[in-house]
C-alpha cells in the first residue's frame, strides 16, 4: 500500500509540472482601446448616439461602462476577446425586448467599428470615436444673460417630434401632460443656466445640457441622494443631498457647465461641485460631445412647467 501511494503522488507531481497542462497565456491587452468612445449608430431612421468607457482590471482584464440610446451608464463585468475583435452583454434596460444588450466590436484605426444587438434582437451597426477631453485653460467670461423664454409663444424653441404639447401664458412653460421633449433653436458651448420649475406629485422631468447631460428632475423630496433622482447628472454623479421641495411647489437650479465640469445648486444648495460629467446620459441628441448644443427639456414622462429660464454664455 505504502509503494502504490508513493507511485500515486509521484503521477500527480509529474502532472502538475506538465507543460500539457499549464493554464494558456491570457491575450494581451491591446492599451489603445483604454478610454472613453462616443459612438454614432446607424438605423433606418437616421443615426442614435450611445457611450462607451473601456479600462483594464487586473494583469489582464477590460471592464467599463456603456449607455445605450436610453436609460443610464451600465456597467460592463468583462469585455472578451475573441480573435480580431471583442465582445460584451449587459442586461436590458429601459429598450424594449427582454434579451440582453449584446455588443461586439474592434479596432480600426483610430476608431472603433461594431455592430449593437438590443433586447428585441434587432441588430445595427456602430462607429465609435475618442470622446473629447473637454479641457479648459481658462477661466470663463460670462458675457450677457439671455432670457430664453417669451412671455406668451415659443419662440427660441422647437418640439422634438409631432403632436407638440407645450404651450406658454404669461412667462410659463407648460406640458400638461407626457408627449414630445422641447429644445432651443439656439445651441451653447459652456455657461450658467437659471431655470425654474414646478410638477405634480410623482412627476418627472429633466434639463439637458448642450442636449447631451440630463440634470435629473423628479420628485424626490424627503428620499436619499441617488444620482438618479433630483438635481443628479442622470446615472453619472450623485448630489451630496436630496434639496428638493415638495411637489407643486416652485424651485429652481442654478448650473453650471464649463468643459466636462458642472456645478449644480439646487434651491439654493450646492448639491454638485465641479464634478466631471463622464459622458452623454440616455436620451442625447448626439453623441458629439466637443460640439456646441441646445438646451433641451423632457416632456415625455409626466407634467411640469418652467418658467424664467435664462442662460449667460461664456464669451
Amino acid at each position: 500500500m505504502t509503494r502504490f501511494i508513493a507511485l500515486f503522488v509521484a503521477a500527480l507531481v509529474s502532472g502538475a509540472s506538465s507543460p500539457s497542462v499549464r493554464p494558456t497565456a491570457p491575450i494581451p491587452r491591446d492599451v489603445r482601446l483604454v478610454g472613453r468612445w462616443d459612438i454614432t449608430i446607424t438605423t433606418p431612421t437616421g443615426t442614435a448616439p450611445s457611450w462607451l468607457e473601456i479600462d483594464s482590471s487586473g494583469r489582464d482584464a477590460l471592464v467599463g461602462r456603456i449607455v445605450g440610446i436610453v436609460g443610464s451608464v451600465r456597467p460592463i463585468s468583462q469585455i472578451i476577446p475573441s480573435g480580431d475583435s471583442l465582445h460584451f452583454a449587459v442586461p436590458h434596460q429601459w429598450e424594449g425586448g427582454d434579451g440582453d444588450l449584446r455588443v461586439v466590436f474592434r479596432l480600426q484605426g483610430d476608431r472603433l467599428v461594431g455592430r449593437m444587438t438590443f433586447p428585441d434582437n434587432v441588430t445595427r451597426t456602430w462607429v465609435g470615436v475618442r470622446a473629447p477631453r473637454l479641457i479648459r485653460t481658462r477661466a470663463p467670461q460670462w458675457g450677457a444673460p439671455i432670457k430664453l423664454l417669451d412671455q406668451n409663444d415659443l419662440n427660441g424653441w422647437q418640439p422634438m417630434g409631432a403632436a407638440n404639447q407645450w404651450t406658454v401664458k404669461n412667462g410659463v412653460l407648460t406640458s400638461p401632460k407626457s408627449g414630445v421633449n422641447l429644445r432651443t433653436v439656439r445651441t451653447f458651448e459652456d455657461f450658467k443656466l437659471h431655470v425654474e420649475f414646478r410638477y405634480p406629485k410623482e412627476s418627472n422631468s429633466g434639463v439637458y445640457l448642450r442636449g447631451r447631460h440630463e440634470v435629473q428632475i423628479e420628485d424626490d423630496y424627503g428620499r436619499e441622494p441617488y444620482s438618479h433622482r433630483f438635481s443628479g447628472i442622470y446615472g453619472f454623479i450623485t448630489p451630496s443631498e436630496i434639496a428638493a421641495r415638495p411637489a407643486g411647489e416652485w424651485q429652481t437650479y442654478d448650473i453650471t457647465l464649463v468643459g466636462r465640469m458642472v456645478t449644480v445648486v439646487a434651491n439654493g444648495k450646492q448639491v454638485i461641485c465641479n464634478r466631471e460629467i463622464p459622458g452623454i446620459t440616455g436620451g442625447a441628441i448626439d453623441s458629439n460631445e466637443g460640439a456646441p448644443g441646445p438646451i433641451y427639456l423632457q416632456g415625455d414622462h409626466g407634467p411640469v412647467e418652467y418658467r424664467n429660464i435664462v442662460l449667460t454664455p461664456a464669451r
